[in-house]
């Protein structure tokens, strides 16, 4: 009785739905072609990550090496956004990752992705409403700051001139109001502002390598001494001079902190029904635009550490500080008014993907149902904005923005990872015919009795998927998944294995050996041979290594932004086990 009740437990937590058929490929609908994607995607991730990121992982983390952190974290974007790229050939409807979750991988899984990607864009916006903090902050000191202070000074009450932190963190609650604005935009409006951001930056560029120094990238303590530092026989927080200044633990802190320039690839999957040859389109556009993008990010992280010593950069508008230093005020001023333009049009927009979301979980059942009516009844959209814009603006003020960075970061790793995982399930499971679900197929082959055996582990029989050899790749995946994470634990603590500690070593190598032989396990079972317009090549190792590189990531974060995600995801579970799992659609359609 135990075994059948925890057997039926475990079958509702992976439960799937039918999805209906997707628009079809003739269908006037499509419209979009590669640039239109590559432009939406460049127009969502070159953005405020830009002008902020720089600064703060330069200053505390990397230093110049900073351009080695963007390039991992672009590696780890590419990878995952194949893994994306299959999934969409899979379930080709627009929609979010949760979605992909729920229909891959089953429903606790796609609670998990959905409930992180609520916090994930709650953090989003109280990261733009940080960025504004800091922006007026530095402009407080300037000219621009000034001459506005005096010619308002008389005309306005004297609070909104000495607290505008609070002001800014209340701009949320009016730009939100506009939320409708985004969708007027069309596409050559879109692709116009892309190219006229780029132009921006592009100009950022090249001003750095006309002006820069490359003496920047080789400091030592002579120059923070001629500089006016003190102490200069322990750096402490300065680190300790040239390229890599903070060490290797200071690029590996500094990709984790640079992966959030990445996430906002994931908005092609918005826009899947809407390609016109989305075999073609989705995967171009998902390794265009995030090569463009990580030009961009290498460009200006490069330009910025060329013309200031990494020491000298300040929170919040780094870039125009930077046309600052070098002394074309001119470029300050307009390129401090770009920053504040883009930093006001990230706010637009708050509650659309946030409302996707829980428009869909509510409509599953996984969340309450009053969400379902967040499309169409304005009361509870009005509530729900004003609920997590009071989130929004608590988060702002209370959170650093190396945290909220951090934060949002996470809640991009954890669904990539099980993205990954579900493309590295997925391909070894036997094929469903036309209007056929699992159970059916389990029961079609229940006649035949299968055994496992070691020679059947690694010769499998049969040329196609069984249920057999798809419960393996299941048990394997889980093993692999939780042996990654071990093993990314233990390199964490890479001085002691460097200090050629035995026993560490001797456990980095054990976990090598188990992860290598279960890889092998799966590498030798058959795969689908179902046809889809794009598949990750090199499995299974692709997805590994994925998953792999985003574990080693998320194990950087602080303690700090593992509490608060800890304590946002008991909440999500206390809600899930009390009334999702009950009132979920697909066990009511069971």
């Amino acid at each position: 009785m135990l075994r059948q009740a925890l057997r039926r437990f475990g079958q509702k937590l992976v439960r799937r739905p039918t999805l209906k058929e997707p628009v079809a490929k003739d269908d006037p609908q499509r419209s979009l072609n590669t640039l239109d994607l590559v432009a939406r995607v460049v127009g969502r991730t070159v953005g405020i990550g830009v002008y902020i990121l720089a600064g703060e992982v330069a200053r505390n983390q990397a230093g110049p090496s900073i351009v080695i952190c963007f390039l991992v974290a672009g590696l780890s974007s590419v990878l995952a956004g194949l893994c994306y790229a299959e999934v969409s050939a899979r379930v080709p409807h627009s929609d979010s990752t949760y979605l992909y979750s729920f229909v891959t991988i089953g429903e606790l899984w796609a609670f998990i992705t959905g409930w992180t990607l609520i916090l994930s864009h709650v953090g989003d916006k109280a990261i733009v409403a940080r960025a504004c903090i800091l922006a007026f902050d530095n402009l407080r000191g300037n000219k621009i700051s000034q001459t506005l202070r005096e010619s308002i000074s008389p005309h306005v009450p004297r609070v909104l001139t000495e607290y505008v932190d609070i002001f800014v963190v209340g701009l949320v609650f009016l730009l939100i109001e506009f939320r409708n604005l985004r969708y007027v935009w069309s596409f050559p409006v879109t692709k116009m502002a892309t190219l006229v951001k780029l132009l921006v930056l592009s100009f950022v560029i090249i001003s750095g390598f006309i002006k820069g120094d490359l003496h920047n990238w080789k400091l030592t303590e002579e120059d923070y001494a001629m500089a006016g530092l003190n102490d200069t026989s322990s750096l402490g927080p300065l680190g300790s001079g040239g390229f890599v200044p903070f060490g290797f633990e200071g690029i590996l802190r500094g990709t984790a902190t640079c992966f959030y320039a990445f996430i906002g690839f994931s908005s092609i999957f918005e826009k899947v029904e809407e390609a016109r040859n989305p075999q073609h389109s989705i995967p171009m556009g998902i390794v265009i635009s995030l090569f463009i993008c990580f030009l961009v990010y290498f460009g200006v992280s490069a330009a910025l550490t060329l013309m200031v010593p990494y020491y000298k950069l300040r929170h919040g508008s780094t870039l125009p500080q930077a046309l600052l230093h070098i002394g074309w005020d001119p470029a300050y001023y307009f390129l401090a008014f770009a920053f504040l333009c883009i930093v006001s049009a990230r706010l637009l927009g708050f509650m659309f993907p946030i409302r996707r979301v829980l428009h869909g979980m509510g409509q599953d059942g996984l969340l309450f149902p009053v969400l379902e009516g967040i499309r169409s009844r304005p009361f509870i959209l009005i509530m729900t904005t004003v609920i997590l814009s009071i989130i929004t603006a608590i988060m702002a003020v209370f959170f650093g923005l190396t945290d909220l960075l951090d934060l949002r970061s996470v809640g991009s790793l954890i669904p990539h990872s099980l993205v990954a995982t579900s493309i590295l399930i997925l391909r070894y499971q036997p094929e469903a015919k036309e209007g056929e679900n699992e159970s059916e197929v389990l029961e079609e082959n229940g006649h035949i009795v299968e055994r496992l055996t070691l020679q059947g582990l690694l010769f499998p029989g049969s040329p196609t998927p069984t249920p057999l050899s798809g419960r393996v790749v299941h048990v394997c995946s889980a093993l692999l998944a939780l042996l990654l994470i071990l093993l990314c634990l233990v390199l964490a603590q890479w001085p002691v294995l460097l200090s050629g500690d035995p026993v560490w070593i001797s456990v980095v190598v054990v976990l090598l050996v188990l992860i290598t032989g279960l890889t092998g396990v799966i590498w030798r079972q058959p795969q689908s041979s179902s046809p889809l317009y794009f598949k990750v090549p090199a499995l299974p190792l692709l997805p590994l290594l994925s998953i792999f590189m985003n574990v080693c990531l998320m194990v950087q974060m602080t303690a700090a932004t593992w509490a608060l995600f800890a304590v946002w995801m008991l909440i999500g579970f206390a809600i899930y086990f009390a009334y999702g799992i009950q009132y979920s659609l697909v066990s009511n359609s069971a």
